[in-house]
């Protein structure tokens, strides 16, 4: 971010944490679009999508006041939006498998970086859609959000192992449902 989007930014949280609508209202059109996009990857329903980023700011904004760094504003909306995706399923009945560690001990350094044309993305998309809740958030917390295995073994209290075999288990079928 330049410094002179930095100072509006920090303005609008300053502001917001007074209540200010307006200024609350331009942080949300800031940050509607990549929160959306955050939410829709995790659920992969546009509708769940929409009522789960409502619920986040709402929370944000009713707990500004608790933010101690305005230039940590949009982190700190990120986690309470991936906190939210993760509850939603959750209240889904949300079921992780936990797997043998000797099913998955390698490590996973292939993040995905290929440049896809519009139609390869949507079809990517639509066999994300497609997996379990499961191996949706561990695929979208690793690859989308670049969390590492242990660090989403915490979040979403499961063992290192249980995550690895989650995102083994995305690739596997994704991989199926497109035949590469």
């Amino acid at each position: 971010m330049q410094s002179g989007q930095q100072t509006i930014h920090k303005y609008l949280v300053q502001r917001s944490k007074t209540g200010d609508r307006s200024a609350q209202n331009e942080l949300y059109k800031l940050y509607v679009n990549a929160m959306y996009n955050i939410c829709r990857r995790m659920l992969g329903d546009p509708e769940e999508a929409k009522d789960v980023l409502q619920d986040s700011f709402i929370d944000a904004f009713s707990r500004i006041k608790t933010l101690k760094n305005e230039v940590t504003f949009s982190a700190w909306l990120k986690r309470i939006v991936i906190n939210n995706c993760i509850n939603y399923l959750k209240k889904k009945r949300l079921v992780f498998n936990e797997w043998d560690e000797t099913i998955e001990n390698q490590e996973d350094n292939d993040r995905y970086d290929y440049d896809f044309q519009q139609e390869e993305i949507r079809k990517v998309l639509n066999a994300v859609d497609q997996i379990s809740e499961g191996c949706k958030v561990v695929l979208n917390l690793y690859i989308f959000e670049g969390y590492d295995h242990k660090e989403i073994a915490q979040i979403l209290n499961i063992s290192v192992s249980a995550s690895k075999a989650q995102y083994s288990k995305a690739k596997a079928k994704i991989r199926k449902l497109l035949a590469i």
